[in-house]
């Protein structure tokens, strides 16, 4: 792909898209990118794209730029604008990063997605695969953009990395070695319009696939299963609740994955991680660094020492017996109830933030049961109040500063305090990353408050 004198368009100046401004300069393309941000709020960005030589359009899209481009490359999570029809229309491409690393990239890819589950499955195959011996980068939507390897990509590299909806909206080519689905449910519905568009990029993954590739599906989701029949690379499947002839699965409190043999791998009472869902997480790692060539005792290693994620299940620490956690990542109704369901204590639960069109209402019956209070804060409030009317007590905090407060004086020795807001942060806070960092430190402020009253 020869990108010289190629008039490209970037929408979006996050950090894809100066990983993908960068790599297009470095090859000699006429770069523009489109920026809804002023110039002001993009400060330093904007002068040092520009004299790099890029074309920085700020303030908004401008449509003659989308109709005058060679190629367009929007950012992961930039909505899918009229403008970018209106090029495809003219036949112009529109190719997510991910598409555009593809053409490059030496070495192999494994890609993750699903609705839950992806960074820590992700960052525990990435662990594995390291500890193993083999040279596996962690990429894509967990951190670092695929197309910063490129430049240093060798045939033997292993690539795993998280792919969201949106990256795999934009593909054409792209496919990769091994996929693995974790599950699917309702999510970024203010993005794809309807759960048929969404699930239709998702399993994109799976469906680029070739004769000569795996993918790792869950076999106890009906939607990912079915894909097994769409599907032309060789499927295992990992689940909680059945034996498989082919896959990993639980058996008498083991992890057990068979194939032409059976190994059993660990019990789970190895895992370190919370909640159901992370041993799903935990079985779709197993057996894709099985696939992967990893042996068994490896495997179990890695798994023994991985503590999770920042902001996942994450603990904070305890004020006066009431545990604080942390799971600003739960930003979908799925992960708030896989949240709950880690929790035999009753729970006070912070829910709100910017609503993706989720169904709150699915919420009711695990709120019901695990909490005895939820505290509602943020853009979403009223909508999850009319959808949790007469389940459970409610109270209302006006700004993010008032939630631990709350939630600690709604709560007795022995509860828990989950921060599991079923939204985006993008409300009050640029990303869930910032929200959970907010909500540890108004967790440490109150115990050294409540400390400095004691003495």
């Amino acid at each position: 792909m020869d990108l010289r004198d190629k008039k490209i368009l970037v929408v979006g100046l996050g950090k894809t898209g100066e990983a993908t401004a960068d790599f297009l300069l470095c090859r000699g393309a006429r770069v523009t990118i489109s920026e809804k941000k002023t110039e002001a709020e993009l400060g330093p960005q904007f002068a040092a794209w520009t004299e790099r030589g890029a074309s920085v359009e700020t303030g908004g899209h401008r449509p003659a730029s989308f109709l005058e481009a060679d190629l367009i490359i929007p950012s992961p999570g930039v909505p899918p604008l009229p403008e970018f029809r209106a090029a495809q229309d003219r036949g112009i491409p529109v190719l997510s990063e991910i598409e555009l690393a593809f053409r490059f990239l030496k070495g192999s890819i494994i890609g993750i997605t699903g609705t839950n589950g992806k960074s820590t499955t992700t960052t525990l195959l990435h662990k594995i695969l390291k500890e193993a011996g083999r040279k596996a980068y962690l990429a894509g939507n967990i951190g670092t953009p695929l197309l910063s390897f490129v430049d240093k990509s060798r045939d033997e590299h292993l690539y795993v990395t998280e792919i969201s909806s949106f990256q795999l909206e934009y593909i054409d080519a792209f496919r990769v070695s091994l996929a693995v689905f974790l599950n699917i449910s309702q999510n970024h519905l203010d993005w794809h319009e309807t759960f048929d568009g969404y699930f239709a990029s998702k399993k994109k993954l799976v469906t680029a696939q070739r004769e000569t590739d795996r993918a790792v599906l869950n076999r106890d989701d009906a939607l990912v299963w079915r894909l097994k029949d769409e599907a032309r690379s060789d499927v295992f499947g990992f689940s909680r609740k059945r034996p498989l002839r082919r896959g990993c699965f639980l058996r008498d409190g083991w992890i057990v994955v068979r194939d032409e043999d059976e190994r059993k791998i660990l019990p789970i009472r190895d895992i370190r991680l919370p909640g159901l869902h992370n041993q799903e997480n935990v079985m779709a790692a197993v057996l894709a660094a099985r696939l992967s060539g990893v042996e068994s005792e490896r495997i179990r290693d890695s798994i023994r020492t991985f503590e999770g994620l920042e902001h996942r299940l994450e603990r904070v620490q305890s004020v006066r017996g009431v545990r604080f956690v942390n799971d600003s990542k739960a930003t979908t109704v799925d992960a708030t109830l896989k949240a709950l369901q880690s929790f035999e204590a009753p729970v006070v639960l912070i829910l709100g933030g910017k609503d993706k069109g989720a169904d709150f209402t699915k919420l009711r019956r695990l709120v019901r049961a695990r909490a005895k209070k939820v505290v509602l804060v943020g853009a979403a409030t009223e909508k999850i109040r009319k959808a949790l009317d007469g389940v459970v007590p409610m109270e209302e905090a006006k700004s993010f500063s008032e939630v631990v407060p709350r939630a600690f004086a709604a709560a007795s020795r022995g509860d828990v305090v989950l921060l599991a807001p079923a939204c985006t942060s993008w409300d009050m806070f640029k990303n869930f990353e910032e929200r959970g960092r907010v909500f540890k430190r108004n967790v440490r402020a109150l115990s050294k408050r409540i400390e400095r009253k004691r003495s």
